[in-house]
Formats: structure tokens, C-alpha cells, sequence
């Protein structure tokens, strides 16, 4: 599965360099800034949690989320209608949606998948009144959705997911031993200029603080945490004690063209003491070799493991 939305940002990149980083399953995931959802469908793919919570601060995504997830047919009904109009992929057209406000969930998400898939470079971009502003793409023939995928995304969505609008804090008030967190936020800029933060509302340094101690507490709870954020001396300063991987990606979102390509990103993971994940790893767990922790449930994919909650008693 991939996303069946663009997302400037997205973590298809960092896939590979997750996957190695985290090798359990989990009983609970949570993505508190699901963007794309990238990381939620690679790893739902792979059967490595038995829940997922996914939440955003952007309630018009969300709100694409749950239609995905409830009223597929619908959409996608409503998204053949709009290649239907001969000017559909025009600049003008593009405006017009653009400004339409709609109270419906359906139209709503239509709007915003036409919007994702026709603007530019996926860039969901709102103003300071939270209106979408992000160019026209001026792309020949873009496609609105893959059929076969966004299928297979709903599939995926009603097995797994919980959804949820709001800030980062709230989306993970209740996760405990055993459960993983992954975060995504807006990056700290790497300099005065690089900041794209304007999409998700204001992500200062006295929110990338609160998130920091907010993972701390999560590590200490027995919480498996995971950010990717900037290589900025910031992010050094805020995890310092966690283990921080330098990860290359390709990022082509600068206004200047000479800046675009591979940059250095930082993925944090904070590990509790209590959890041992010292073992090679595993992209899903066989039917034949399920291990289960006798006093929590959480599943594993491997022997000799202590589990998040601090049990040792894992079982066939």
C-alpha cells in the first residue's frame, strides 16, 4: 500500500531505516501527526501492531481519512464527476474548488484529494484564516485516486484504525508499556528561511520543547518512541541521551532549485530500559511462530524477549 494522499514530507524514504529500527510488534500504534500515513500503512502491511491511533491537527484530513474508511464508494463516485467537466484540470477550475467551503463529509474529501492531487508538488498549505492556499500544479493529466490502492487502504483503515483530530499530546494521552509512538511534527528549520510549518498551524521551539518532554515521559512510561525531525542543532540539544540515526532524504520542496535534494534528517528512538530489542529483524511476524506475553498480550515476532510492560513470562 501507498498513501492515497500526497504529502509534502512524506516518510516513503525512511521506510527502510524505520523498519530496522523497529522490530517489535506493538499493541497499540500511534501517529499523532499522520501526514500521508506512510509509516501507519508500511507497518499495518506488515501486521506489526494490533491497533492503530492515528490523529492530526488538520481535521479536513482526518475527515478523508473516515470517508475513506466508511464511504469509499461515494468518493469516488464524487471524484469521477469532476473529470467529467472538460475544464476540470485547469487553472481556473482549480480556484474555484479551491474557494468552495463544503459541510458534507464526502464533498469535503473529494475536495481535498482534487486539491492534493492538482496542486503543487502536494503541498497542503493553509493561510493564517486556515483556507487552503497552495498553488495550481499544472500537472498534463493527474490522477485523482489508484483504485486497487485507496481500496486497499480502506481495508486496512477499518481493521486497524482509530481516528482522531487534535494536538499531539491528547492523541497519545493513553498509550502505556508496550505500545509504539511514532512522530512525525513539523521539523525544526534548519535555518531562518527553510520553515514550512504554515500547513499544520504554528510549531515553534516552545512546541518541539513540549514534545520533548512529552517523549521522555512516554520512554519512561515503557513507551516505545520514535521521531524523525531536522539535523538541527535544536533537535540535538532537546534528545540528547536518546539515539539519534543521520538518515539522508531527498526533499524538493525549497522555492529555489539549487537548494533541492538529498539532505540529512535525524531519526530519534527512545527505547525503555525495560524493553530488549536486540534481535534481527523481522518484516512480519509467521503464522507459525507467534509469541505472546503471558501477563499483557503483546505479541512478538521473535524469542528471548523481555516485553514493554516488564514481563518476562512470553509464551507460544
Amino acid at each position: 500500500m501507498k498513501p492515497f494522499v500526497k504529502y509534502v514530507g512524506g516518510k516513503t524514504q525512511l521506510l527502510g531505516k524505520l523498519s530496522k529500527l523497529i522490530t517489535h510488534k506493538s499493541l497499540t500504534f500511534y501517529e499523532p501527526f499522520v501526514g500521508g500515513g506512510a509509516v501507519f500503512f508500511h507497518f499495518a502491511d506488515r501486521r506489526r501492531f494490533r491497533q492503530a491511533i492515528l490523529n492530526d491537527f488538520n481535521p479536513e484530513l482526518i475527515n478523508c481519512y473516515q470517508v475513506v474508511r466508511d464511504q469509499l464508494p461515494e468518493l469516488l463516485r464524487r471524484l469521477d464527476q469532476y473529470k467529467l467537466d472538460q475544464d476540470w484540470n485547469t487553472e481556473q477550475q482549480f480556484k474555484r474548488i479551491r474557494a468552495v467551503e463544503y459541510e458534507d463529509p464526502v464533498e469535503k474529501a473529494a475536495r481535498t484529494l482534487y486539491l492534493n492531487r492538482t496542486c503543487f508538488n502536494g503541498l497542503y498549505r493553509v493561510n493564517r484564516s486556515g483556507k487552503f492556499n497552495a498553488p495550481y500544479g499544472k500537472y498534463d493529466n493527474p490522477s485523482l485516486y489508484d483504485r486497487h490502492n485507496i481500496e486497499a487502504c480502506q481495508e486496512t483503515l477499518q481493521r486497524f484504525a482509530t481516528l482522531r483530530v487534535g494536538g499531539f499530546a491528547e492523541a497519545v494521552h493513553d498509550a502505556q508499556a508496550g505500545d509504539l509512538v511514532y512522530f512525525d511534527p513539523p521539523y525544526v528549520p534548519v535555518s531562518e528561511t527553510a520553515s514550512f510549518t504554515a500547513y499544520a498551524g504554528q510549531f515553534g521551539p516552545d512546541e518541539q520543547r513540549e514534545l520533548a518532554e512529552l517523549f521522555r515521559k512516554l520512554v519512561d512510561r515503557g513507551v516505545m518512541c520514535v521521531q524523525s525531525n531536522s539535523d538541527a542543532p535544536l533537535v540535538h540539544e532537546l534528545y540528547e541521551g536518546f539515539a539519534l540515526h543521520t538518515v539522508g532524504a531527498k526533499r524538493n520542496v525549497n522555492s529555489k532549485g539549487d537548494k533541492r535534494g538529498k539532505v540529512n534528517e535525524l531519526v530519534i528512538v527512545g527505547q525503555p530500559k525495560n524493553l530488549k530489542i536486540d534481535v534481527p529483524v523481522r518484516n512480519y511476524m509467521p503464522a507459525s511462530f507467534p509469541l505472546e506475553c503471558a501477563d499483557c498480550g503483546a505479541f512478538y515476532s521473535y524469542a528471548e524477549v523481555v516485553c514493554g510492560c516488564g514481563s518476562t513470562r512470553i509464551q507460544e
